[in-house]
């Protein structure tokens, strides 16, 4: 279990400890993007084919989201696309936009993002400049929580299954909430039984 540095790929996480311990078969079971730290399980030699298992179980974030600037791929790495005025917006505005989000949530993907669409990855389009329609997909909420709002930025907790997108999330609070909105910062503080706690640094 991985403590995830800033800056750096899951994969790159993944050739450190290949180096490291002479092992070729090493797999990560659930992708970090670079800008985000915390729980990364990475599963060696015969433990690689649990990884999908792992993969499957719920996960743990802690999650900024800065209000008022909407960027290109929803997080803090994009290209700002627009600019908002979040100073109408208040806690209880806050607290009513986080009741659409519990329990089955349909959430259409970020176009950066590694999925396929006719044999390419979204975010290699997005990267030309091409946007294509994405079919939502059901994921769960097990819980999501305001932990702190400093404007214009609102710290969340939450608990998901696999395949939800914390950007996703932020790109759409800050539509309901009429002001655009970008993921910040975040911190996966679990998988499953594996917690951040009992993380090694890389």
């Amino acid at each position: 279990v991985i403590d995830k540095p800033k800056g750096q790929t899951s994969h790159d996480v993944v050739q450190a400890i290949r180096r490291a311990s002479g092992e070729r078969r090493i797999g990560h079971a659930g992708t970090l993007d670079p800008m985000a730290t915390g729980v990364l399980v990475v599963c060696i030699g015969s433990a690689t084919r649990v990884v999908d298992e792992i993969q499957a179980l719920p996960k743990v974030y802690g999650a900024e989201v800065c209000l008022g600037v909407e960027t290109d791929s929803y997080d803090a790495e994009g290209r700002i696309v627009a600019r908002g005025d979040p100073s109408a917006v208040d806690e209880a505005a806050i607290m009513a936009s986080l009741e659409r989000y519990q329990g089955w949530v349909d959430q259409v993907p970020p176009m950066h993002s590694a999925l396929h669409h006719d044999g390419r990855r979204l975010y290699e389009l997005a990267r030309a400049g091409i946007e294509v329609e994405r079919p939502p997909r059901r994921v769960w909420v097990e819980h999501l929580r305001l932990v702190d709002w400093k404007a214009p930025y609102l710290h969340l907790e939450m608990q998901v299954s696999k395949g939800f997108y914390v950007r996703s999330l932020a790109h759409d609070l800050g539509a309901v909430l009429g002001c655009g909105a970008h993921l910040s910062g975040l911190v996966r503080l679990g998988v499953g039984p594996f917690r951040l706690e009992e993380a090694e640094s890389l």
